[in-house]
């Protein structure tokens, strides 16, 4: 890719894609520039990452083909009336904020621009991130294509309706955090067995990761793969049992519901 990318902030997200895009090699380190409000902010991820840095964003916007905006989503608008007038024509802008929808940057930027809303998540930072893609009319199949190579640099890439983008973080934008804390409970639980921390988490963490590929590389139903672990009479099932008693499915998609009902309430504020 010989696009130069730059990102308008440079908080946890947008240093899990950094490290994913360079880790990947979808581009080099010379072909991205950040910015962030503190000195101390550019010089660690200089440090980290070898990319170009500025405390300026009209200069990373001026700079940047692929333009991703990784700020907190009430600072969207005063971050773009102060870049609009310098971004590139033919440049493509990338929301990863929840709520900022496409519209949005198009009433704000004031001029026809290529735009992507994403949703991405932090596991990208080691290669495993899941993002979801929609783009608006100025976006062409080509650019679209580019646009996916570059999100998969990092991980997996789903392109959606945006209808749908309020009920993303639910399942992969925030779920990472669902995921460690049901990490951190079965270690617990371990620990109340007797098993060493260190190993809890090791033995939990790897337990996951496999489920997970499980289902990515046979396909099967989550269901079929749960009942194979089911021996008749056995413990698994019991621990199924008292899951299903204690409302293990019915916490989780009331969270859902929960982070849901508030990236909604973001995108109308």
């Amino acid at each position: 890719m010989d696009k130069q990318i730059g990102f308008i902030g440079c908080g946890k997200m947008a240093q899990a894609m950094i490290q994913g895009i360079i880790t990947s090699e979808v581009a080099t380190p010379q072909q991205i520039i950040v910015s962030a409000r503190t000195e101390e902010t550019l010089q660690s991820v200089k440090k980290a990452y070898e990319v170009g840095t500025s405390l300026k964003n009209i200069e990373v916007a001026a700079h940047a083909d692929y333009l991703f905006l990784a700020v907190k989503p009430d600072l969207y608008a005063e971050v773009i009336n102060e870049v609009k007038e310098v971004v590139k024509e033919e440049a493509i802008i990338i929301t990863i904020a929840a709520g900022i929808t496409l519209d949005f940057i198009e009433k704000q930027i004031e001029k026809p621009i290529k735009t992507v809303r994403s949703m991405p998540n932090t596991p990208s930072l080691v290669g495993e991130g899941m993002s979801a893609l929609c783009v608006n009319s100025y976006v062409t199949t080509e650019d679209l294509t580019d646009i996916v190579q570059l999100f998969e640099g990092f991980g997996k890439t789903e392109v959606i309706e945006e209808r749908l983008m309020d009920a993303i973080p639910a399942v992969s934008g925030s779920s990472p955090a669902y995921a460690y804390l049901f990490i951190e409970a079965l270690a617990d639980g371990a620990v109340m067995q007797g098993i060493p921390r260190k190993q809890a988490y090791k033995l939990a963490s790897q337990a996951l990761l496999g489920a997970a590929k499980m289902v990515l590389e046979t396909e099967k139903h989550p269901g079929e793969l749960k009942d194979d672990v089911c021996t008749p009479g056995g413990s698994t099932i019991q621990a199924i049992s008292t899951l299903e008693e204690q409302g293990f499915r019915a916490a989780i998609i009331a969270a859902m519901e929960s982070c849901t009902k508030k990236s909604k309430e973001l995108s109308q504020e």
